[in-house]
């Protein structure tokens, strides 16, 4: 390095980018990248604010709408995010909200047991990467509101009305000089998140109304989603038009080590596993350790019942873990106070603990529900037998090709090749 070049490389070289600005100039480290998926998570993480409130017990109507210029705004009956002033800042609660990574109730154990959302980073990560935001908050009798524009207040938050309802309204627009690809939503995408979250909130009304379009009565497209039977009816509408093997969808829900974990699953006539996972309503697309504990729990519970009916002792081989899961459609849904993802936007849960808890919880529901329903469990164990079967007679056939492939290119006839053998030596 020259001397000129160690004279210019000091500290003023060092670009320190801070809360606000490093989202902007690191986005896809937040939302996972900018383009349609990283579109969408912007809305995701508004609700899940919304969620986080309902959650805490205190909301259970959420509307999102997305406007004529693929602006969104999402509205819920929450208590309204703070507005007082916070000390340590020196500003509006909302403000710091809004403003601040890492800034929320959910760090406050007092007002979020559990919680959605990028972990603190989420509305204010949407403020950031929006070039309009505006939250109005409806709270204590009176409407207070503050604008953004990418993520810097353009005033103080300040009353402009008085209410007897409550809640927080978010409308954002997301900054093109970010997403560059498209500023489209999908509705569809979109519905499909919110019909995701009814039935892991069953009890809460989500509306999605597109504004965008108008359906040949001249109202404007749009759905409401609501559960009433939560995970049983998700599996259900998973399950579609496959063939039940049982007339009820198996329900168990549970705590252990202060870990909420909660199960619906289905056998049908299918050979496929449909697994889906939720951490604190994330859906972990890669799985983790909630359900590796799960599938260890369904498969030494149904080993250890199928061993004691005697169903499996003419069995000449072993049961694999697979075999105990052909044709199951399950959903496992857990609450985790301080979740460890790898990766920000939550693919994959890493917490060591939730394994060994979920995997307990499931042994222990799982025996109690196959005493209680031995006419389920019969029809269980005979799934889990003819997958074994089959999968033991498949084994067998490939094995005798593979043998069969080896003795032609071997060039020698089947009776000599079976004798034939390469000398040691």
């Amino acid at each position: 390095m020259s001397e000129e070049a160690k004279k210019q490389y000091s500290a003023d070289s060092i670009q320190a980018l801070e809360g606000m600005e490093h989202v902007r100039m690191r986005p896809s480290m937040y939302i996972g990248d900018v383009g349609p998926r990283g579109l969408h998570h912007l809305v995701y993480e508004v609700v899940d604010n919304s969620i986080d409130e309902a959650l805490a017990g205190h909301c259970d109507t959420i509307h999102v709408t997305i406007n004529e210029d693929n602006s969104i705004t999402v509205e819920d009956n929450g208590r309204g995010i703070p507005v007082d002033l916070h000390k340590k800042e020196g500003i509006s609660a909302l403000e710091v909200v809004m403003t601040k990574i890492g800034a929320g109730g959910k760090f406050d154990k007092d007002s979020y047991k559990v919680s959605g959302g990028l972990h603190g980073v989420g509305v204010s990560c949407v403020n950031a990467l929006s070039e309009h935001l505006k939250a109005t908050v409806y709270r204590e009798g009176k409407i207070w509101e503050q604008e953004y524009e990418r993520g810097k207040s353009m005033y103080p938050v300040k009353p402009i009305g008085e209410t007897e309802k409550r809640g927080t309204t978010v409308t954002f627009k997301p900054d093109p000089i970010i997403f560059t690809q498209t500023l489209e939503y999908s509705y569809d995408t979109l519905a499909s998140r919110m019909r995701e979250l009814s039935f892991l909130n069953k009890g809460i009304t989500i509306s999605l109304t597109d504004r965008r379009h108008k359906n040949k009565d001249g109202e404007f497209e749009g759905e409401t989603f609501f559960s009433e039977e939560g995970l049983k009816e998700f599996v259900r509408f998973l399950d579609g038009n496959r063939e039940p093997l049982m007339q009820e969808v198996i329900f168990f829900e549970g705590e252990k080590n202060d870990i909420p974990v909660e199960v619906a699953m289905i056998y049908n006539t299918s050979y496929a596993e449909n697994l889906h996972s939720y951490v604190n309503n994330i859906n972990t697309h890669e799985g983790g350790t909630h359900l590796s504990g799960f599938r260890r729990g369904l498969t030494n519970t149904l080993k250890k019942y199928a061993d004691s009916s005697g169903m499996t002792d003419k069995l000449k081989f072993e049961i694999a873990g697979d075999d105990f899961r052909e044709g199951l459609t399950a959903i496992i849904s857990v609450k985790v106070a301080e979740p460890q993802f790898e990766g920000q936007t939550k693919t994959k849960l890493g917490n060591r603990e939730v394994s060994a808890s979920v995997s307990q919880a499931v042994s222990e529901m799982l025996t109690d529900y196959l005493e209680e329903h031995p006419d389920d469990a019969k029809i269980i164990v005979q799934k889990v037998i003819l997958a074994a079967q089959a999968r033991h007679a498949a084994q067998k056939a490939r094995e005798m090709v593979q043998r069969k492939t080896v003795m032609s290119i071997g060039g020698l006839p089947g009776k000599l090749s079976d004798c034939s053998e390469q000398d040691p030596a």
